[in-house]
């Protein structure tokens, strides 16, 4: 078939290099340019530079609603479409030109984590699994007939690294399968439960930022949810910004102020106490195992805090 792809940074890298192994004449990409925010120069192949080995034509776009894109996707005569991390809306004008249609793949379990980070969102709220969605593209966003969708477990170990890395080897596998059916003349996908969709922001600085008023459990799945390379967690400590690399929420509870730094855990940890109703003495704690200073140190929690007493802010 052919396919014209619309990608940015790994996610779109991968699903262009797998459509073009799977022997489909791709016309046209359209990508991003370069970017300075953080989240979007972490895993950053470039799916220009992927596109011109092939010698396809390249397009640089922000946002793709000019006459420009609509008239050179028109001239491309595509079969389909395949969207893999477009950062901003694509209008109906232009996912309908495809006479098959837009197959958008996002790094969720659709309906629920559309928009943006959703792995770093389900990690945070201690979802069971997570995956990947291969989707008709509609109106809305993250919103059309699902195609395909493919889940993986979440681990007690796993890191937010750990289901990029798995949800990213889906991301070509599930375009190429999509293509497939849509070649078959089928128009039969499965509607979204719209009732149980959830949106999610672009996160910033200050997600990443600790409320200790936050279960011990929800603070360490945050921890794993922003691991490096990803801009880590962190609050404050008599001033200076502390990133916590490594956090588990204790089997004991701990009572008190949250925030308070409190008593040393076995081997290098330090319990803080978390949660809004931690003076009733019922929550479990936040044993810090590893922390990052101001200065880029990296240190155990026994190591940092070398007495107790004091709150994190």
């Amino acid at each position: 078939m052919r396919v014209v792809v619309f990608g940015y940074m790994t996610w779109g890298h991968r699903t262009l290099e797998a459509i073009l192994e799977a022997g489909h004449e791709v016309p046209l990409v359209v990508t991003h340019p370069d970017s300075g925010d953080p989240y979007e120069t972490i895993f950053n192949d470039s799916v220009a530079e992927l596109a011109s080995k092939h010698d396809i034509p390249v397009l640089v776009r922000t946002r793709a609603d000019d006459p420009e894109v609509a008239g050179r996707i028109r001239a491309a005569e595509p079969d389909a479409m395949v969207v893999a991390n477009w950062r901003t809306r694509l209008t109906p004008e232009v996912f309908s030109l495809p006479r098959l249609g837009t197959l958008n793949v996002h790094d969720a379990l659709l309906p629920a984590y559309a928009g943006f980070a959703p792995l770093n969102w389900a990690l945070i709220n201690d979802e069971p699994e997570v995956g990947v969605t291969a989707h008709m593209m509609d109106a809305d966003f993250d919103a059309g007939d699902i195609v395909l969708q493919w889940a993986t477990p979440v681990a007690e170990s796993d890191t937010v690294v750990e289901l990029f890395e798995r949800t990213l080897a889906m991301f070509g596998p599930i375009a190429v399968e999509g293509l497939a059916l849509l070649a078959t003349g089928r128009t039969d996908w499965t509607p979204q439960d719209r009732s149980r969709a959830t949106y999610f922001h672009r996160r910033s600085d200050v997600d990443n930022r600790i409320d200790w008023s936050w279960p011990a459990r929800d603070i360490a799945n945050l921890v794993r949810a922003q691991v490096d390379p990803y801009p880590n967690a962190y609050c404050l400590h008599e001033g200076e910004r502390l990133c916590i690399l490594e956090a588990r929420a204790t089997e004991r509870p701990y009572g008190g102020t949250p925030g308070r730094i409190f008593i040393r855990d076995g081997d290098g940890g330090v319990v803080v106490v978390a949660g809004a109703d931690a003076r009733r003495g019922r929550n479990p704690g936040l044993s810090i195992r590893r922390v990052r200073t101001a200065d880029g140190r990296e240190l155990t929690g026994a190591e940092y805090f070398t007495r107790m007493g004091g709150y994190l802010t």
